[in-house]
């Protein structure tokens, strides 16, 4: 038995059908429908007398509209993806072809619903006018609608059957123009499908359309290749796009790229990009192989972490903290990083520990949101997980620490003191990174006050810095060496803390004195 207020909405909704202008009626239902959970509507349906909501936002006003858009989306959300693709296809169909953007963003929406469902969607399939239709949204001028019907064209393309109709039938001229309009959905498309396996991206390749971004990644204009390079980075997250990428020599491309934008006076723009790439490719790969092989990238992140653009700074900050952040990479730039003093020398300096100082110069002089860049970059850097901590390990991210700054304990506590919960917490981070290694210990436990303000709950002021703080204490706590390092009393106190959860508030005693004011 349906709940009362599912029957008030559905004799509403027989009601509006026979109207002309049902403004009220359309209110109402809205109401009554967004009052009421999914699982009442399910139970009603599905057969809802849903044609003249339809008819009468193929010819309302935008208030009327816009109603109409509620309503129907909360009565097509419970219904089964099957049944609305056989009941309600050439509604769909027509409201891809609607001035308003919010009732191609509905349509596009259930068409992504229809497409994630086995049975449903072989009945898109086999409408061929509405898949045509959803390709030429993704030229709309309203971004929600592009992204909708790329979402949905990317599910398409996940079954066989769906990739041959795109790319492989008459539909592959139509997406062809429209992707010729823009370079953007164009990248966005072809990645989207080329990343869903390698059977898609071999149609893509076959389509030519894998070709056509390759090339513009290496061709002369700079603004394109900055937006294609992003594209093929999303393609290098998965095995078969670096398979693909390394068996064109694409990626040797891009590295004699980088070697070429020495000379290039408006490699700012795609620069950052190439760098990211690499980036990317060291952490879902090997950083040790990805470093050594294309040694061109590492010297070109370092340059960028020396020089004075604060963009490409930023850039080698993130890239460096993504690198570092497994044991593999520290190796990679610690190995990078040495020269020799001078040739014929046995002498070596070490080119990483500089740029560790300047990040550290930088974390405590520059702008705020490149602080907590370098902040979040040496958090990466310095942790090491219990189970790697060797002996050379804990004295190379000791190392590393000290070369930050010449007092570098003392920079990070005066950080974590500053009333921005950015810095704040950027600077707890760092210290919870090296919680667990004895040397950083010994020198919290050497520093004075710092146990104490630790376990201060009064110098948190918000929900994120308690929970930040909270993170460092347990991080202490979990280590085996905390307490021989920092006692027994300081290691019971922690313990406490960690008990009594980030929130905890100490209740405080008072006394009421009977005829006071």
């Amino acid at each position: 038995m349906a709940a009362p207020g599912a029957e008030a909405a559905l004799e509403l909704l027989g009601r509006i059908s026979r109207l002309e202008a049902p403004f009220e009626e359309l209110r109402a239902l809205r109401l009554a429908v967004q009052s009421l959970p999914p699982g009442a509507l399910r139970e009603c349906g599905p057969d809802f007398p849903l044609a003249g909501l339809f008819a009468l936002m193929a010819r309302g006003d935008s208030e009327q509209i816009t109603l109409c858009v509620s309503i129907l989306e909360r009565f097509l959300q419970v219904m089964d993806p099957f049944y609305v693709i056989q009941n309600f296809g050439e509604e769909l169909q027509k409201g891809l072809f609607h001035p308003d953007d919010s009732v191609k963003i509905l349509t596009l929406s259930q068409v992504g619903r229809i497409v994630e469902d086995p049975a449903a969607v072989r009945e898109i399939l086999n409408t061929p006018e509405l898949l045509r239709q959803v390709i030429l949204c993704i030229a709309a001028e309203k971004i929600a609608v592009a992204k909708e019907a790329i979402a949905s064209l990317s599910r398409v393309a996940e079954t066989p059957e769906g990739l041959e109709a795109l790319l492989a039938g008459n539909l592959l001229a139509d997406l062809k123009n429209i992707m010729a309009k823009s370079d953007i959905i164009r990248y966005r498309l072809v990645t989207n499908i080329s990343s869903v396996s390698a059977n898609s991206l071999n149609y893509c390749v076959n389509s030519g359309l894998i070709s056509e971004l390759i090339g513009e990644l290496t061709g002369n204009d700079v603004l394109v290749r900055a937006t294609c390079i992003e594209m093929v980075t999303s393609l290098a997250h998965t095995h078969h796009g670096r398979q693909y990428l390394a068996q064109q020599g694409i990626i040797d491309k891009i590295s004699n790229i980088i070697i070429g934008a020495e000379s290039d006076p408006f490699s700012g723009f795609y620069l950052p990009g190439f760098v990211k790439f690499f980036g990317t490719l060291a952490v879902v790969d090997s950083p040790q192989q990805i470093c050594e092989r294309y040694p061109v990238f590492v010297e070109k992140v370092f340059s960028m972490a020396e020089g004075q653009d604060p963009t490409m700074f930023g850039v080698a900050v993130d890239t460096l903290g993504i690198v570092g952040s497994n044991v593999e990479g520290k190796l990679a730039l610690q190995k990078m990083g040495l020269y020799p003093i001078r040739r014929h020398t046995r002498g070596w300096v070490n080119r990483f520990h500089g740029v560790l100082n300047r990040i550290g110069h930088q974390a405590k002089n520059a702008p705020t949101e490149l602080r907590v860049r370098c902040l979040d970059a040496i958090a990466s850097l310095l942790y090491l997980p219990l189970d790697q901590q060797t002996e050379d390990l804990l004295g190379m991210t000791e190392s590393w620490f000290s070369h930050l700054a010449s007092q570098t304990l003392e920079l990070f506590r005066s950080i974590s003191t500053q009333p921005f919960p950015d810095l704040h917490c950027g600077a707890l981070r760092v210290f919870t990174a090296v919680a667990n290694q004895p040397w950083a210990q010994q020198r919290m436990i050497a520093s004075p006050g710092f146990v104490e303000y630790i376990v201060d709950r009064s110098v948190e002021p918000d929900k994120v810095s308690k929970e930040a703080k909270y993170e460092l204490v347990k991080a202490l706590a979990g280590a085996k060496t905390t307490a021989q390092i920092f006692g027994n009393q300081h290691y019971l106190r922690l313990r406490e803390y960690l008990r009594e959860g980030p929130y905890y508030v100490r209740a405080v005693a008072t006394t009421a004195v009977e005829g006071a004011e």
